[in-house]
Parts: structure tokens; sequence; C-alpha cells
């Protein structure tokens, strides 16, 4: 896949998030050109993630409606208590049906659903957490022939989320957080 191919980035974290969000989501600029979607592990009640990244971003951050449509430029935090998923039109269903892995929001949900619409044209990104929620979905978006791009696991807050994309989604690339951040922004750039 070529870098300008790329139409969005879907990233899944949990313990440790906001630390290695932090590290990238800054980065992006205002006229960032993909939509990109984030699913972070947290409680069912009001998370604050868009309120905290609004104040250190540039880019517009915000929780999506359901049926809204994916618009370049914009992050969209998972709402707390609801799966996000991509629809077949590129917008944005919200559910709540039952937690994967323990988690609703699942990343597993919006990888794949990410996957089967943009197919090739997609970027995952796996960082930071406890458990194995993510890998499927990496496996799913490289055999869709998008790539996928796995927090190093010795750098990550906790390692198991990387450790485990990586070994179901043997051609992801590690890196650490600085490299992601750096290929993203090049990503808009291209």
């Amino acid at each position: 896949m070529s870098g300008d191919a790329v139409q969005a980035v879907v990233i899944g974290a949990s313990a440790g998030a906001v630390q290695a969000l932090s590290q990238i989501l800054p980065r992006l600029p205002v006229a960032y050109p993909l939509p990109v979607l984030v699913v972070v592990h947290v409680p069912a009640a009001p998370s604050g993630l868009v309120a905290l990244f609004t104040t250190k971003c540039d880019i517009r951050v915000r929780e999506p409606e359901d049926k809204e449509p994916i618009e370049p430029g914009t992050v969209y935090f998972a709402p707390p208590g609801y799966h996000m998923l991509v629809e077949t039109d590129r917008s944005i269903a919200l559910s709540v049906d039952e937690p994967v892995l323990f988690s609703r929001p699942s990343i597993d949900l919006l990888f794949e659903s990410a996957a089967d619409c943009y197919g090739d044209a997609l970027l995952g990104v796996v960082l930071t957490g406890a458990n194995e929620d993510g890998a499927q979905g990496a496996a799913m978006i490289a055999g869709a022939g998008g790539a996928v791009l796995v927090q190093n696991p010795a750098e990550a807050f906790a390692g198991a989320m990387p450790g485990a994309a990586l070994a179901k989604c043997p051609e992801a690339q590690a890196l650490p957080l600085d490299a992601i951040a750096d290929y993203l922004v090049k990503l808009g750039t291209t």
C-alpha cells in the first residue's frame, strides 16, 4: 500500500492510552486530510477524552453521532459505552451490542468494520493495552490489504495488546510512539 492511498486511520488503545495518544494526536495539523477514528477502553461514565484532546490538538476532536458521515481532518473518539463502527457508506454507527473481550467500545469491531469499508486504503494502529482487543481487527486490516502499525511492546505502558497484535498480524510494523506520529504526519503531507 502506498502512503497516498490511505483514506482513513483507526487507532485502538487501552491501559496507558492517554499518555500514548498525547504523543501522537497533538502532532496532527489542523488541515490533516484524513479521518482518525479512535477506540479507547474507558468506563461507561463520561470519559473526558474529547475535552482533554481538544485542548491538546489543532485537529478537530469530537465524539460522533450515530449515522454521522465520516469527515477528513477529524479525530473521532468512540463514546463511552458504545461500539463505534464504520458503515459501507462511510458513516459512523454506534451500537450497544454485547461487549467484546469485556470492552464496549471494542477495538476489534472498529477495525473489522473499517477494513470492510476501506480495504487497502486503511491504516490501523494498535497502542498500549492489557488485553488482546485489536489483534483480530489488525489481522483483518492486513488481510484486506491495509497497513498496520503497532506500538513497540517494550516501550508500551502495557505491552499485552501490541504484543497480541504482532502475534496475530506478523506483517504489522512495530514502532516507537514518535515514529508512529511521524508516519501519520507524513501520510497527511503526501
